[in-house]
């Protein structure tokens, strides 16, 4: 599974228009994805306090456009790399898309039935 945070009007507006093409796809050449041991720490360092945003849960089998592995933007301390995709995500690759908590702190928390 890789996963991606985005808000609750993008992810409508993906559904709207037939597929997702998050910003990062016409700034970057791609849209930046999380592995399962990844998602939460990004969520946290990017988005804290930020809420209406969604965690897309994607299957990475049916996804239709290329997957590399490079480093992040800045680079991660430990050197982790992360999935990138470059194209725009289908959307019959998306298995959910569960909203995001967010605690009074401003932490984002892991959604009912995901386990981080």
């Amino acid at each position: 599974m890789l996963f991606h945070i985005t808000t609750v009007d993008a992810w409508a507006a993906a559904q709207a228009a037939g597929a997702y093409r998050a910003p990062s796809l016409a700034s970057h050449g791609f849209i930046h994805l999380s592995g399962e041991d990844q998602w939460l720490a990004t969520a946290n360092r990017f988005y804290r306090g930020q809420r209406d945003l969604l965690l897309l849960v994607i299957a990475a089998a049916r996804l239709t456009a290329e997957v590399r592995w490079e480093d992040g933007a800045p680079p991660a301390p430990d050197g982790a790399q992360f999935p990138h995709l470059y194209g725009a995500l289908a959307l019959d690759a998306v298995e959910a898309a569960l909203p995001l908590p967010v605690a009074a702190d401003g932490a984002i928390g892991v959604p009912a039935g995901l386990s981080a």
